[in-house]
């Protein structure tokens, strides 16, 4: 129906639904690890593998697709994610084993890693300062919402491996046609072959303020691929129910309460909101720890709750920090810098414990060891928050206009 497009409002409700599926589907094999794992005989290692393998995949796309829509529109970069995504569905749904498993998850980090960055700049075509706030509550609160919703359906309902997946496909199928309805926001423009080779700077005023982010951007999402690839069995071995619902809950109340955080904390400055993030991380981390060891379920989630919010702030305030240091036609290679660093602290350490627990180590001690090396970098972090005295400075470009979170922010002295 050429001619025919939907309303600026609901394209954005649109975009946010679909932020909050690509996220979704990210975290809805979680609760599922434990099924291929005891029915397909897969050992620790390989399911680590199979979880490391899609933050590899997904940041393969954003450093080589994650402009594209800026060339060529958001629509088709869109439509292209969500069909990359369904076709991921159904690979899931059909996996026999290990390998339509590996395949499912590369076509998943694929998709996603290809649809955030144009989702997320649609939302700010469309409205600019809840475009912004929705990025990050919609990325934290899909992932949370995935792992619930499959847990659930894994629990009570039949077919779990085919259903699952069978619902997500649905899900893109009729946000494709939304999307094939909605009115592009950015117009064309050259250079959309050139936009394929990884950009990644380090401009000279962002460095101390992204050395310092380092240790936090590698605690936080190294805690998130722990929860993601170990917290099932984790949780089964504190609480020792065999509840699949619960078994699974480690994810959903560690970004839950990161979306939380960057909800409540969007007003407030941001080195506070790091410096406040860090200490809440660092208190949960040893809280959730003590939890593992007394095998007390309410430690463990109050450990989990506080550590994920700390995650959130911590992330979040990171981002408005250090993104603010560099001139407009240097952020998307720094926003490059960071996703590297985040995506290899959520993908290493878990391959990493994988391959420590296949080669004799306790899940119990490798969970120590995990939370000892989260608790170590979040302590340096804090400490170099604490001992610089820091004051805002007025950003490299503040051509944005005042609705630009980023430029009001400022950034940290060198």
């Amino acid at each position: 129906m050429p001619g025919v497009r939907i309303a600026p409002g609901v394209a954005f409700y649109l975009s946010v639904s679909i932020l909050l599926s690509l996220n979704a589907a990210a975290g809805a094999p979680i609760p599922l690890w434990t099924h291929y794992e005891s029915e397909w005989h897969l050992s620790a290692i390989t399911i680590t593998i199979v979880y490391g393998v899609y933050a590899f995949t997904l940041l393969a796309a954003l450093l080589t697709v994650g402009s594209l829509s800026d060339h060529v529109g958001r629509r088709p970069v869109i439509l292209a994610a969500l069909v990359l995504d369904a076709l991921a569905m159904l690979v899931f749904a059909l996996a026999g084993g290990l390998k339509g498993l590996l395949i499912a998850r590369m076509l998943q980090g694929l998709a996603t890693g290809t649809g955030i960055a144009a989702v997320g700049a649609a939302m700010i075509d469309l409205d600019r300062k809840r475009g912004t706030l929705a990025n990050g509550i919609a990325s934290f609160g899909g992932f949370a919402l995935g792992t619930l919703g499959s847990s659930v359906l894994v629990q009570y309902v039949p077919a779990p491996t085919r259903i699952v997946y069978l619902v997500l496909f649905a899900t893109y199928l009729s946000q494709s046609l939304g999307v094939s309805f909605m009115a592009e926001t950015t117009p064309p423009r050259a250079g959309a072959l050139a936009s394929l080779r990884p950009n990644v700077k380090l401009p000279r005023p962002a460095r101390w303020p992204f050395l310092v982010a380092v240790p936090i951007l590698v605690a936080t999402w190294e805690l998130n691929g722990f929860y993601g690839s170990l917290g099932p069995a984790l949780l089964r071995l504190v609480t020792g129910s065999k509840s699949i619902v619960v078994v699974s809950l480690a994810t959903p109340v560690y970004v839950g309460a990161a979306a939380c955080a960057v909800a409540l904390a969007r007003s407030l400055a941001p080195v506070n909101v790091i410096r406040g993030g860090t200490a809440a991380m660092l208190f949960g981390v040893a809280v959730t720890l003590l939890g593992i060891t007394q095998t007390s379920s309410v430690l463990f989630f109050l450990g989990t709750a506080l550590a994920g919010a700390g995650f959130g702030a911590s992330f979040q305030s990171a981002l408005r920090t250090v993104l603010p240091c560099a001139e407009t036609h240097e952020r998307a290679g720094l926003l490059s810098a960071i996703y590297i660093v985040s995506y290899l602290g959520l993908s290493v350490p878990v391959v990493i414990a994988g391959v420590v627990i296949h080669h004799g180590a306790t899940l119990l001690h490798t969970s120590e060891g995990f939370a000892s090396v989260v608790i170590l970098l979040t302590a340096l972090a804090l400490a170099a928050l604490l001992a610089r005295r820091t004051k805002p400075t007025r950003p490299a470009q503040q051509s944005a206009g005042p609705d630009d979170v980023m430029a009001r922010a400022g950034c940290l002295e060198a």
